[in-house]
Parts: C-alpha cells; structure tokens; sequence
C-alpha cells in the first residue's frame, strides 16, 4: 500500500510489498497495524482497491462512509474503491485487537464472473454482514485455502516441485484468481439467500449503467433528465430500473451520492463549506446548505463539527 493524500484523509494506493506480480495480498489485522504507524492507522483512509476481513476473533468498530459497523467474531466486511474507512477500532480510539485475515485485491484480479459484479461493484450485500455459524466456518475455510496459496507463492514453492518455477508461479496465480472467485460468488449467495439471482435484464443493465455514469458525473449534475439522455432512455425508464433495482429513485440515489460526497470533504479537508458546495455544482452556499440539511438531517458546519 503506498499512503498519499490531504490533511486529514490518506489515500492509499495498492502495492503489494511482497513483489509478487499479482493482484492480491493476503494478510493477517496484526500484519497491517505493524505496517502503518499509529497515527496512520487512526486516520480515516481512502482506497483505490477492495479489501475483505473475515473476523475469526476480537472485538471493534469499523467505520465506512459514516457509518460504524461492530466488528465481531463471524464479522465479514467488504470495503470497495473509493469508500473512506478507520480501521476497526476499541473504546479508546485505537487499533482493535483482532484475530483477522484480510484479502487486499485489484479490481481487475478477480475473473470476470457474471455473478460478482454486483458484489464488486457494491450493488449486492452490505458493507459489514455477521455470519451465521455454518457460513463461517465455509467462508473461514476459503479465505485459509487463499491464504494457503498466497503464502506457498510467496514462499516460492510449489507442491509439485519437478515443474519450472516460473510456471509454477503463473498456475498458483490463476488457481488464487479462481479461489478468490469461488469467495466472490459466496459473497453473492449471501446478498441472494434463497438461491434465486434474477437474470440480468434490460432495466439491471440501465441501472448499472447509471450507477457507472453517476460515480463519473455526479459532481457536474444531479439532473436524471441528463442520465437518461446519456443512456439513451427516457427519464421514466432510468427512474424505473432503479427502483426496481434499489427501491429508490435515480433523483434520490443522485441526491445521495452527492451528499455523500460532500460529508467526505466535510469530514477530511478543511475547504470552506461554499467552496466545497461549488465543487459539487451548487452555485449558492444556501441552496447547498438546504440540500445537506435535507439529506443528513443537519446543517454541514454542525456536520464538520461533529467529525473533528
């Protein structure tokens, strides 16, 4: 992981320390608080991969995006690119003592399986899920096969020693690729506990094109009438994928992502409210107070202040 960024969030790259040539790091919650200095790991940080923890045993509190999430045994969480965490933390504000494993991956490492692009892109399943006992001890066994199969390529070994190592290498890395998808598709089993994934359909297909348009264009409009025509529909059909998707309007998962935006330049730069109000299209401090005020349910000084 490579650390950059503003004043109060630290945007972390991935780069995997072992120089493995590979999309993803397996590691243990003790590893990553050795790795990053206390101060580091009590600030908020900001990824531009995926992480997933399965919590074997401990007690914390993680927060994402504003949101906390107890972190106890069973505890799996799913961080994605972009979302803003601290990691786990106890009573005190410090780094939880926790019995974790961590899978640290690219977007483009895991296969492309129809079936996980909605965990991947954070469409399917929550943040953080308690796993009930059998669920545990399955996902617990495949997070242990990945690990076993990261520290055998770490390691520079392989069980089949007659074999070139160079090639023993690039199979270890595709069979880590499959069992990561393997985990992936448990992941969406759970967002689909009855086993019944509806088939993809024009109105997902709408939805997930918006949602890719709305992480690019939501700072310069929040008007579904402009999603629409960039997706080439009506704003009838956008608003109607989406709630079939969602249960919410694309104006209210437009609204939404806008004002999410906005807490994470609240809670992590020092800019002024109206400069930051500007940055996300509103031309007016008042209309952008009226509109945060409207979607958290406070005032966005009142909302700052409670972040420090």
């Amino acid at each position: 992981m490579v650390e950059s960024g503003q004043r109060d969030v630290i945007d972390i790259a991935y780069d995997n320390p072992d120089r493995l040539h590979t999309g993803i790091e397996v590691l243990t919650f003790d590893a990553l608080k050795r790795r990053l200095k206390g101060s580091v790991a009590r600030r908020p940080s900001r990824l531009d991969f995926h992480q997933v923890m399965l919590v074997r045993g401990g007690e914390g509190t993680a927060m994402v995006d504003f949101v906390t999430y107890p972190c106890a045994p069973g505890t799996l969480l799913h961080l994605r690119p972009g979302q803003v965490q601290r990691l786990p933390s106890d009573a005190n504000g410090h780094p939880a003592d926790l019995n974790a494993i961590l899978l640290l991956f690219t977007p483009d490492f895991p296969p492309p399986l129809p079936a996980t692009h909605e965990v991947l892109d954070g469409l399917g399943g929550s943040v953080a899920q308690l796993l009930p006992p059998d669920e545990f001890g399955a996902f617990n066994r495949a997070v242990t096969e990945v690990d076993t199969e990261y520290s055998t390529l770490r390691a520079g070994r392989t069980p089949d020693t007659t074999a070139p190592a160079d090639t023993n290498a690039e199979l270890t890395r595709a069979l880590l690729r499959q069992l990561l998808g393997a985990l992936l598709i448990r992941m969406a089993r759970l967002a689909h506990p009855t086993g019944h994934h509806a088939p993809a359909t024009p109105g997902t297909e709408i939805y997930l094109a918006f949602r890719r348009e709305l992480e690019h264009s939501f700072a310069t409009t929040r008007s579904v009438e402009d999603y629409a025509a960039r997706l080439g529909c009506s704003p009838r059909t956008l608003t109607r994928a989406c709630l079939a998707a969602t249960g919410r309007s694309a104006k209210q998962l437009t609204d939404a992502r806008v004002a999410l935006q906005a807490q994470r330049l609240l809670a992590h730069t020092d800019l002024p409210v109206a400069t930051i109000g500007r940055a996300l299209g509103f031309t007016e401090a008042t209309n952008f107070g009226k509109f945060f005020a409207r979607e958290t349910g406070r005032p966005p000084g009142d909302f700052r202040q409670t972040q420090r």
